[in-house]
């Protein structure tokens, strides 16, 4: 819609009517109003608020880089002192006891919520939902086609809960660290306390470079 179109519609209605407009002004005590201002009012009303108000996404982008790096650098940091003082099978056990707090202190320093997924998943509470799927499989494709795995990334505004949102992934490459407890030919003791902390475990079988899954970010857009 244009304003001059809204205009023209409004002055055609008002002269097919029988009586002046001057007439319709006094007869229904109808203020004087600036038309102009309406089809303003009119037209921002047919576009959705998000087109309204643009959206920073590369500010977005930005800070949920920040938590990914705040995240991984913490899990990262606290895994390798585990491995080097008691080694992998009492890494699992810190992994499985302090990952979540971790994660829960970077969600609340970042002002935001931060977590981690995968298609093959370890935990239960890090099953990756329909966008989050999508997105993963989206990674692997990309990788296929030779794009590096530690410079995938995916970022958009979405909905979520009837809530915009802006959502960010982040692929997560097998490094050398993470074959111990997710590569393909683990040791019998790190085998047994998966099992016994995570019976229904997917998380095995990749190899280095492999994308074994990613930081997923939600910011509220207010």
């Amino acid at each position: 819609f244009k304003l001059v179109d809204l205009l023209t519609v409004w002055n055609i209605w008002i002269s097919l009517l029988p009586i002046p407009h001057e007439a319709i002004l006094i007869t229904y005590k109808i203020p004087r109003i600036n038309m102009k201002k309406i089809a303003l009012y009119i037209i921002i009303g047919l576009f959705p608020f998000s087109q309204v108000h643009a959206v920073d996404t590369e500010q977005l982008t930005q800070k949920s880089r920040a938590a990914v790096k705040a995240l991984g650098g913490e899990l990262k940091s606290t895994l390798q002192k585990s491995m080097k003082a008691d080694g992998p099978v009492k890494s699992i056990t810190l992994c499985h006891t302090v990952a979540s707090p971790i994660t829960s202190a970077v969600s609340d320093a970042q002002g935001l919520k931060i977590s981690r997924t995968s298609l093959k998943y370890r935990n239960q509470n890090n099953k990756p939902d329909a966008w989050e799927e999508s997105v993963l499989k989206q990674f692997e494709q990309r990788k296929a086609s030779g794009e590096a795995a530690d410079k995938i990334e995916f970022g958009e505004v979405s909905e979520l809960d009837g809530q915009q949102v802006f959502r960010y992934m982040k692929a997560i490459p097998t490094g050398d660290v993470c074959l111990n407890c997710h590569g393909g030919n683990i040791t019998e003791p790190v085998a047994a306390e998966l099992n016994a902390l995570y019976p229904d475990d997917m998380a095995t079988g990749f190899n280095k470079g492999d994308i074994r899954g990613a930081f997923t970010v939600i910011q509220t857009i207010n």
